[in-house]
């Protein structure tokens, strides 16, 4: 219980941080090309982890409703002055929630793998 009650005030305050970053004025160098969608690709990856380990949704319903705060994001920050939307974003954040799901099947298949090895199909 106490690890969910973790994960569920980790998933809030990395919402506000997402939030916070999108919002606000950008004031980093760019040091890449392409260092934002990185960046959509890691906070998106992040959240669904987060979401995944506070919440256990389905994975339809957290695909929906990370999909949606990465259009609604897109949404407000076209009508920020110093902001511009893009559908590039909205694909650099659910790149980042399928790499997630990508990761989660791979840890399950090794971790099934590891607990159940497969027996030799020699005969002793």
């Amino acid at each position: 219980m106490k690890l969910k009650l973790f994960f569920t005030a980790a998933f809030a305050l990395a919402v506000l941080v997402v939030s916070y970053l999108v919002f606000s004025k950008p004031n980093y160098p760019v040091t890449f090309n392409n260092m934002d969608k990185v960046g959509h690709t890691l906070s998106f990856f992040g959240l669904a982890f987060l979401a995944y380990f506070a919440f256990k949704p389905k994975w339809y319903w957290m695909c929906s409703v990370l999909t949606f705060y990465a259009i609604l994001i897109e949404v407000i920050q076209s009508q920020i002055p110093y902001r511009s939307a893009s559908v590039a974003d909205v694909v650099a954040d659910i790149i980042g929630i399928v790499l997630f799901y990508l990761f989660l099947f791979a840890f399950r298949k090794y971790q099934a793998a590891k607990l159940f090895p497969k027996r030799s199909s020699k005969a002793s």
